[in-house]
């Protein structure tokens, strides 16, 4: 099968299939497109038109690239620093079941400053934490999304959960206001989830975990968006994935549900958050702009890039190839993200978006899953403005 993709890309790309790079946001000191090459040797940079030629400021993005809206924060952030690609890659950690009796409590916010999260990387806590997402990640390598895997009733609770959620959405429509943006029917739905949400979650929970309502339910309130701000972005993100963390320490689920609980649980969060994206039109919270991924998420492009380890005729390239996003765009996480973004933002992947884009260049999906993993790192969880609202509790120490 021939995907279609003609090889002859700009000059971008082919820099970037040399470097196997990426940008995504940040430190805006050094040039970063080597993050999926494994190297750190730094003495010959790359050349790419969206990179600068000297020490100075980053390059502006095309000339022909208008943003449909300034970014919500960070207006000048560039590509990412050189610190992503020396991380090691995160690699997949068993999760030790938390053990009777319990000590619930209310989780809180511990992290203000940069040593706060030098302090949550090194703790158990912070480890398990990167693991269990590198095992999620793991857990769905070859596999389409449609693939046959064990259902757990943890799991089909959870798709049921997200999916009365979803159908409060046409039961709250939109109000008419002159505004497209920060649509105020959202915090309808907000006040619906606070109002339900708890014997929603109760549900997933046997008898004797019952008073771990009072820590669950904050990283599950907290996981679609803030009501205030009406906006929503990775920190609520990392919540959704911090509550299905708590219930692989409760044992609730493990790693036998991980496939699961990507290809039926996250892809119905998936679907729920694009459609609350674009009932009530969310703010991006955090945006990078033009230099990042996706205006709101991260998780569903590791995911997606793990799917397509080693797929005999897919290509990172191949995201350029339309009857492909067509096709396949249902079965493939990394391919369905591409899709939305082509579908919400106006012009050319290369304008609105060049971080995909040059993201395409990379060789292999493996690179593309290996530097995912080490930006996730590097651009959510060690960013103050992000992990400044993650919680603390029993179940995820603060040590």
């Amino acid at each position: 099968m021939d995907d279609g993709v003609d090889n002859s890309k700009s000059d971008s790309s082919r820099c970037i299939s040399d470097t196997s790079g990426v940008g995504g946001g940040g430190d805006a000191e050094k040039p970063a497109l080597q993050i999926f090459s494994g190297s750190s040797d730094l003495s010959s940079p790359p050349h790419d038109p969206f990179l600068p030629t000297s020490h100075g400021d980053w390059a502006s993005p095309p000339t022909a690239y208008r943003p449909l809206r300034a970014p919500a924060a960070h207006p000048s952030m560039g590509p990412p620093g050189i610190h992503a690609t020396l991380l090691p890659v995160p690699q997949p950690l068993p999760i030790p079941v938390f053990l009777p009796p319990y000590s619930f409590q209310v989780p809180k916010k511990r992290i203000t400053s940069t040593s706060d999260i030098e302090k949550f990387h090194s703790s158990e806590a912070g480890r398990l934490f990167l693991g269990f997402v590198a095992a999620l990640s793991q857990s769905i390598e070859g596999h389409k999304l449609s693939d046959y895997c064990r259902e757990s009733v943890t799991v089909r609770t959870l798709v049921e959960i997200l999916d009365r959620m979803n159908s409060w959405i046409d039961e709250i429509p939109p109000l008419q206001q002159p505004a497209r943006y920060g649509n105020p029917a959202f915090r309808d739905w907000q006040a619906r989830l606070e109002e339900q949400g708890p014997s929603l979650v109760l549900k997933l929970l046997p008898k004797d975990m019952e008073p771990g309502m009072i820590e669950l339910f904050p990283y599950f309130a907290d996981s679609f968006g803030n009501a205030t701000r009406i906006d929503y972005g990775t920190g609520h993100e990392a919540n959704f994935c911090a509550f299905l963390f708590c219930l692989a320490r409760l044992g609730l689920v493990n790693s036998d549900d991980y496939q699961a609980l990507v290809s039926r649980t996250f892809v119905r969060y998936l679907e729920l958050m694009r459609k609350l994206q674009t009932t009530y039109w969310l703010e991006p919270a955090g945006s990078h702009g033009v230099w990042g991924l996706d205006d709101y998420h991260f998780l569903p492009f590791i995911f997606g890039s793990s799917q397509l380890i080693n797929h005999k005729y897919m290509k990172p390239k191949s995201i350029h190839n339309e009857d492909i996003l067509e096709n396949f765009s249902n079965e493939y996480l990394y391919l369905g993200c591409v899709s939305f973004v082509k579908k919400v933002k106006k012009g050319h992947l290369a304008e609105h978006s060049p971080m995909i884009d040059d993201i395409s260049g990379v060789p292999s999906w493996s690179k593309v899953n290996s530097g995912m993993l080490k930006m996730y790192k590097a651009e959510v969880l060690e960013k103050v403005p992000i992990m400044q609202h993650f919680l603390f509790g029993s179940l995820i120490r603060w040590e």
